[in-house]
């Protein structure tokens, strides 16, 4: 593919990125599952009073107001606009002062090398094109001795095309979820030392999450079917199972996190 059909692709891609978080801007926020881990994330990048923190592809704002909570200081970046507006209102109604957000790309990111002391994403790597340039990005703005995180979904092999089969009908704007083996290998083949990993679970309601999403006419009922059809089969991945008369799927999580060396 030459120079000029990649940047169509892209661009493609960004406006269904926004196009679909503009929409979920606020139903985004109503899905309890969004809310969980985010003391995992907390533990494992370790961060201080002292830290200047990059929260990149940052949504309505959710981690970036936890971890302001705990650092000096964070700014905020997403390419919706809704999702920044949705992102200032929930600081201003946890009055915190620490934050900045900005629109803008995370291909690249508009900051100098070295700006941050840590960096962060979450749920967002399967929205992307190529994780693995945004990686570097990520990389290139923290500064040396400072560390990176990645928290994505990370299916097994033998699950991720039937996950990103309904993935792509509730989300026109996902890509591929990445598998174990290739978020591991994202993070070996990186450069960051000390890399240390963990995992959770998110737990979500079928008809929460189909509230806050917004398939095409017709694809909500194919996306209540593909996942009671696979209540105790599991091609999915995703443990689909009935509790309490509600179904119930559990998306898993692995977070990453490593520190950038010396120059």
């Amino acid at each position: 593919m030459d120079a000029q059909n990649v940047d169509e692709q892209r661009s493609r891609h960004q406006a269904e990125i926004v196009e679909q978080f503009s929409r979920q801007s606020v139903t985004f926020t109503q899905v309890p599952g969004h809310y969980d881990a985010l003391q995992v994330l907390i533990a494992m990048s370790e961060v201080s009073a002292s830290d200047q923190v990059l929260d990149v592809a940052c949504g309505p704002g959710i981690v970036a107001c936890e971890f302001a909570r705990h650092a000096e200081s964070v700014t905020g970046i997403d390419i919706t606009p809704a999702m920044i507006e949705q992102a200032a209102k929930r600081q201003q109604e946890a009055a915190l002062t620490n934050l900045a957000w900005l629109v803008g790309d995370a291909l690249p990111l508009p900051f100098p090398d070295d700006a941050f002391s840590l960096v962060v994403t979450r749920y967002s790597f399967h929205h992307l094109l190529s994780p693995a340039q945004a990686l570097r990005e990520m990389i290139r703005v923290c500064r040396p001795g400072g560390r990176v995180l990645v928290a994505d979904v990370a299916m097994e092999c033998d699950k991720v095309e039937a996950y990103d089969r309904l993935e792509l009908i509730r989300d026109p704007s996902h890509t591929h979820a990445l598998t174990r083996e290739e978020l591991a290998g994202l993070f070996s083949q990186s450069g960051l030392l000390d890399c240390r990993t963990t995992n959770y679970g998110v737990h979500i309601k079928l008809e929460d999450q189909l509230r806050a999403s917004f398939p095409k006419p017709g694809d909500e009922l194919v996306l209540r079917e593909m996942v009671v059809n696979d209540i105790g089969v599991d091609r999915l991945g995703i443990n689909a199972r009935r509790e309490g008369g509600e179904v119930i799927y559990t998306v898993p999580i692995s977070v990453y996190v490593g520190r950038k060396g010396a120059a």
